[in-house]
């Protein structure tokens, strides 16, 4: 019977001659997933036994990751701000690069709280999440809130424009005793039903389409919709700008992800489409642009 690192190392091997970026990572993930333990419990026991049929599983999925598929699909989760979120071909794979629009969101609606915003109407806080995906943002925004003991001053609501990502969003806020929390729908952009929002968020795709023709990798299992922004990215992200004046309050907000390189494009399209406002791009941890911020004047 092989042991935990005798699986390993010719895992770790037939990764890296695929072109795996983290071979180790992955075949650590994958192995932990067909011995049913955590990835810790692989780094610690490397003279652990496999049994016959744990180890099968693995190289199954070890081939499955060689072939290019990614190790979220293969596990059927991926870990977002602190949170396990089943994730499958039906919707984009949640980056950590994202959690930064979470954060943003964060930090406005306890400063909206702070400031009254929203009681002042006797109403709870408005917000939507537009392209939900998985609902990671969403459901990870309801997690904190809930967490910060103010998730009933806020009304959240989800839309995608794909009944299959909306199916596997549901999951998700069920699996987090979320459903009869955060509203999720079909709708492009903001659902034409949903009265005025205080806060917009978006983490929509902004990938030109001659790159997604050629990233490889897991962009080829993922769903194009989630990645295609059209011939500079910017395409799906004009048309919800375009519609913020129609659909946020006189002083809502909009928080939107956008690529590193797009930092001043995305501004123009912003001032262009909502004359007046407050525009500011929140950059990531290495300083690269990562989400629009735009605030309508009140006036």
């Amino acid at each position: 019977m092989a042991t935990i690192g005798e699986l390993l190392a010719p895992a770790v091997e037939r990764l890296r001659a695929a072109g795996s970026d983290t071979p180790r990572l992955d075949a650590e993930l994958l192995l932990a997933r067909a011995v049913g333990t955590d990835r810790t419990g692989i780094i610690a026991h490397p003279e652990a036994p496999v049994g016959p049929g744990a180890a099968a599983a693995f190289a199954a999925d070890v081939e499955r990751r060689a072939a290019g598929e990614p190790v979220a699909y293969i596990r059927g989760l991926k870990e977002f701000h602190g949170v396990a979120f089943s994730t499958d071909a039906r919707a984009l794979i949640p980056r950590p690069e994202t959690e930064l629009l979470v954060d943003a969101a964060v930090d406005e609606v306890l400063v909206r709280l702070a400031r009254g915003t929203g009681a002042r109407r006797g109403e709870r806080l408005r917000i939507v999440d537009v392209g939900t995906g998985t609902g990671a943002v969403a459901i990870a925004l309801a997690i904190v809130l809930r967490r910060r003991r103010v998730l009933d001053a806020v009304e959240v609501r989800a839309s995608d424009v794909s009944p299959d990502a909306v199916a596997l969003a549901r999951e998700n806020a069920a699996a987090h005793g979320l459903l009869d929390v955060v509203r999720i729908e079909l709708a492009d952009l903001v659902p034409a039903d949903a009265p005025l929002q205080d806060l917009v968020l978006a983490n929509l795709p902004y990938i030109p389409s001659a790159t997604v023709d050629v990233l490889g990798g897991s962009a080829d299992h993922e769903p194009r919709v989630a990645l295609d922004g059209g011939p500079d990215g910017l395409d799906v992200i004009r048309r919800l700008l375009a519609t913020l004046p129609a659909v946020t309050t006189r002083d809502g907000v909009a928080l939107l992800e956008i690529g590193a390189d797009q930092g001043e494009t995305a501004a123009e399209a912003a001032r262009a489409a909502v004359p007046g406002a407050g525009v500011e791009i929140l950059p990531d941890l290495t300083g690269r642009p990562r989400v629009l911020r735009v605030e309508r004047s009140p006036a």
